[in-house]
This record gives structure tokens, sequence and C-alpha cells, in this order.
């Protein structure tokens, strides 16, 4: 079996632990197909996607983000939540570009959908390749406040990245997996073919469904 398949264990009772201004807490309680009661705990997530922008010198633009949970500043791809009620994924996704990095492109691929951690969330992301990269005034309206404030933007040579996941220095899971993909697709010639910015994204429309 090549790919992940659709499989429902009935849900036998829902409890909502907690709603924050991000994430929800659930509680479920379903059965397998043996007759096994389970309860498993859920974090419900919007989702999210991150923006691999390529410049014509091999370089990507990155920020660089506190992260609370793990008390570090993380070097990370332009990226942000799925949080705007109706608003489709590449929409999205150069929204972030612009207020983040202040680009917009002309050419954007799919890199590679994601299930970040599915023993206990549903958040599905999306990581896009941009290219044929052009400076844009950041969106009207957009202010920078918490965490966001001091990202600033760098860019820096996609090989020396590489070298950086490598060394166990780099941890952002969008970054890690954005590069790697990337660097597979340019070694098998497969950059060119990879799909199109507005491809269908099934997995990120079915965990939605979900919750």
């Amino acid at each position: 079996m090549l790919y992940d398949q659709d499989e429902v264990w009935p849900l036998i009772d829902r409890r909502v632990i907690h709603r924050g201004h991000v994430v929800t807490m659930i509680e479920d309680e379903i059965k397998s197909p043996s007759g096994e009661m389970l309860t498993r705990e859920m974090i419900a997530h919007p989702g999210s996607v991150a923006i691999l922008a390529l410049d014509d010198e091999n370089r990507i633009a990155v920020v660089h983000q506190y992260r609370h949970p793990i008390e570090m500043r993380l070097v990370e791809l332009p990226a942000g939540l799925l949080d705007v009620a109706g608003e489709p994924p590449l929409p999205a996704a150069r929204r972030e570009l612009a207020e983040e990095a202040g680009l917009d492109a002309a050419d954007w691929r799919v890199l590679v959908d994601f299930a970040t951690s599915p023993g206990i969330t549903n958040e599905a992301g999306r990581i896009y390749l941009a290219r044929e990269l052009t400076s844009v005034p950041r969106p009207g309206g957009f202010e920078t406040h918490g965490e966001e404030v001091d990202m600033g933007l760098t860019w820096l040579p996609l090989d020396d990245v590489l070298a950086g996941i490598r060394a166990g220095q780099l941890h952002n899971l969008s970054l890690v997996l954005g590069v790697q993909s990337l660097c597979l697709a340019m070694r098998d010639g497969a950059v060119e073919s990879l799909r199109p910015g507005d491809a269908l994204w099934p997995l990120h429309d079915r965990v939605r469904a979900l919750v």
C-alpha cells in the first residue's frame, strides 16, 4: 500500500476540555474494530502553510522567531495558520509571504503535505516552493505583535541550511521538511514536475471536517 487510506473508528462520545485562541483540546471515546473502547485526547488545529522562497542565487528567505514551548529562537520559513474562514491555502500562503517577508512570487509549487503529529493533533501542513520573487509592500493593516515583532528576515544559502539541518542545529519542522524535499527534487530533476500551487489538498479538507 503506497498511500494513506481513510479509515473511521466509531466515535462514541466527545468532550471539549478547553477552547483556546488557536487550538481546542478534545477528549474522544472511540471503539476499535476489535470492540475495545479507547479514550484519546486530541488537539484540534486549523492547519498551517509555510513558504520556501527561493531566489536566483539559491538562497532561501528565513525568519527568526521565539517559540515559548521550547524556549528557543528558531530559524523558520515564513508561515502562518489557516485561521481565516473560507480562505484557500494558496492565497493564505501568498498573504503570509507578503506579511512576513515583503515578497510575492510568480511561480508556486507544492513541495510537501504532512500531518504534523497525528497521534495527538489533526493539524495538516503544506509547504510551498515560491520562485520568481518580487518585493511587495506589506498588506495594509498588517501589524506585528508578540513573537513576530523582531523576527527579521535573512537570506541564507540553501546548502548552508541543509548543512545546519544535518548537524542538528536547525529544528523547525517546516524548514527541515521543506529544505530536504526541495533538495531531493533538485537531485531527481523533479522540481518542474512538482504539483502546482493550487493543487487539491484532501488531507486538510478531511481533517477540517472532523471537528
